[in-house]
């Protein structure tokens, strides 16, 4: 497993991580939990160091099930987390919550699940609009300080709050969602990202599983499945969408790899500075996506990605107006 550093900070990781949310959270019924600590040792047996969780992941069972996982590896792999939303007494999502007392109360309670003594690198989950990030970035400014927490992230955060915070604290990366299907952060983000030195860390590289070649119109999701409320996912979405999920399949197969580490490999040479971070249950999927890293991408396919994605435009909005409010968008 190749490594890279997440701009110019000293955070040196994976080239690929793993996003651990999908194990508690999000796509259905949790996954068993002695499998997923399975294939969490099994990421490591492979060379991955990168490892991705919440509070709001269950809430909190993520977290738990990755302390636990990873507690014979202290001081050997990087845990990121996040804090950034109130969670009430039913354990449900009620609003967005950066205060700078709730972060400390986030911070502590989150260094018990995952069984650490300094988080390696904490994210403001959404950015608050009723707290100013100069008062974010100082709070997690004082927690390095104290010894609690290494470094600094930002998720879905936009340009100008970001180059607040990094005036306060130096931020080391930042977790969007960036894809072949998602190419917002390429007209504002990267090139701001590469001026101040932060690294990119995409989530949901693969376009929640649908840049996997898996999913059509007939896909059937869990009830529990978010994805049945993104407008995207919508069945006439997929339907247009798979337009480009052919074109891309038809690069892969020249290629000889998966669609999955196309897309993965892609976004690997777009910036040396970018980490991945695919989510699975399942070592075989885990095992295609760490393929990617050794997936070289000429110039030549390159731009026959690019051309292939400019004549196919992905079809359906990423979220609702309702879920952007909801996720500080």
């Amino acid at each position: 497993m190749r490594t890279r550093t997440l701009g110019r900070s000293n955070l040196q990781v994976s080239a690929l991580g793993l996003g651990c949310m999908g194990m508690s959270f999000a796509y259905g019924p949790a996954a068993d939990k002695q499998q997923s600590i399975a294939l969490m040792h099994a990421a490591i047996e492979r060379g991955v160091t990168f490892f991705d969780t919440a509070e709001i992941y269950g809430p909190f069972a993520n977290e738990e099930l990755v302390g636990e996982a990873l507690a014979p590896f202290k001081g050997k792999v990087t845990i990121a987390t996040k804090f950034g939303f109130r969670i009430d007494q039913d354990g449900k999502q009620a609003g967005l919550d950066s205060r700078p007392q709730h972060i400390r109360e986030v911070t502590e309670a989150s260094l018990k699940r995952l069984r650490i003594e300094t988080i390696d690198l904490l994210y403001q989950h959404r950015v608050d609009p009723e707290v100013p990030i100069e008062d974010v970035a100082g709070t997690v400014k004082e927690l390095i300080r104290e010894g609690k927490v290494k470094h600094f992230g930002l998720s879905e955060a936009g340009a100008q709050t970001i180059r607040r915070a990094h005036a306060v604290q130096p931020v080391t990366a930042l977790q969007s969602e960036y894809s072949l299907w998602w190419r917002e952060p390429e007209a504002e983000i990267l090139p701001l990202l590469e001026e101040l030195g932060i690294g990119f860390v995409p989530f949901s590289p693969l376009g929640r599983g649908f840049l996997t070649g898996k999913i059509d119109a007939n896909t059937q999701f869990d009830k529990d499945d978010f994805r049945n409320g993104l407008p995207r996912f919508a069945a006439e979405a997929r339907e247009a969408n798979q337009a480009l999920v052919t074109v891309l399949q038809t690069l892969a197969a020249k290629k000889n790899v998966t669609l999955a580490q196309l897309a993965l490999a892609w976004l690997l040479a777009q910036k040396p500075w970018i980490v991945p971070i695919p989510g699975t249950t399942k070592l075989h999927r885990l095992e295609e996506n760490l393929g990617a890293v050794d997936v070289q991408l000429s110039p030549a396919d390159l731009q026959d990605i690019a051309r292939a994605t400019e004549q196919t435009p992905v079809q359906g909005d990423r979220y609702s107006e309702q879920q952007r409010r909801m996720a500080g968008r």
